[in-house]
């Protein structure tokens, strides 16, 4: 990790050769789910050794259906996030999909991240450079590794050196994706850490249901290669009932399966150091 990294999780004890791990809710549905979500991983990370960012997003913007749950208002969703990340004193993220939203939410977040159809929005990224937050890039499923360099130079062109990039996946066929793994260390190279989206990579989007597919089953194999290939950090998606989530359910990893996953995941990040 980086200095700008290690300062985010500067309050947890943690392993420094352990991958850091962004995880939650793909959405705040309500409080009780918010507490519950957090306070678990929390506490699994905490005996791993695991340092831990919480991900909620305020609302979703990019919905597949007209009718699809976008949130239960912006200002209470992003007061959970924060009271979440003040009971447990833990660093907390959300993503932004307008510029104007940038200074919003980070009065309540310690990181913003940006969606990856949205990675080349020049406007959007300064606004999230001006925070001088850490800033999450999410790869565009439609970009290369390296042409998110280009991203990265745009926020620290504005003066915030506080960059990572996230690995997503890339747009195969209509209905589905594909991870190239060479697109982590290639996003290495431009000297940011690079985290691998372990869910939404697995998603199956477009679907003429209106309701975004997935193949939660694999999340063990995607994690698994990311660690192998080099990720600094790993973003994973859960719930305590996916088949129940109001967003992304078909690519979430039921809340049960996370601890017995990063069991195996620092165990195999010992292996390839």
């Amino acid at each position: 990790m980086n200095t700008y990294t290690t300062e985010l999780f500067q309050h947890q004890n943690y392993n420094n050769n352990n991958f850091f791990l962004i995880a939650g809710p793909c959405v705040v549905e309500n409080e009780e789910m918010v507490m519950e979500i957090s306070e678990k991983v929390a506490s699994i990370c905490k005996r791993l050794e695991i340092p831990f960012i919480f991900k909620a997003s305020y609302k979703k913007a990019n919905r597949t259906s007209g009718s699809s749950f976008t949130g239960i208002g912006d200002e209470q969703a992003l007061k959970l996030i924060h009271a979440a990340g003040q009971k447990l004193n833990i660093p907390t993220i959300t993503d932004i999909h307008t510029a104007n939203e940038a200074a919003i939410a980070a009065e309540y977040v310690d990181a913003l991240q940006i969606p990856a159809f949205l990675c080349r929005q020049t406007d959007l990224l300064l606004a999230a450079a001006a925070t001088n937050k850490m800033v999450n890039v999410k790869k565009g499923q439609f970009v290369s590794g390296p042409s998110m360099k280009f991203a990265v130079d745009k926020i620290k062109q504005a003066g915030n050196e506080r960059v990572w990039l996230t690995e997503r996946g890339n747009s195969f066929g209509y209905q589905d994706l594909i991870v190239d793994y060479r697109n982590i260390t290639w996003m290495k190279e431009i000297g940011v850490p690079v985290i691998m989206d372990c869910t939404h990579s697995l998603q199956q989007p477009n679907q003429t249901s209106g309701i975004t597919g997935g193949n939660p089953q694999l999340i063990e194999t995607i994690a698994k290669a990311a660690i192998a290939t080099g990720a600094d950090g790993l973003f994973i998606e859960t719930h305590p009932d996916p088949s129940k989530a109001k967003s992304d359910g078909a690519n979430m990893l039921h809340l049960n399966l996370l601890e017995p996953l990063l069991e195996k995941l620092v165990v195999l990040r010992k292996a390839v150091l």
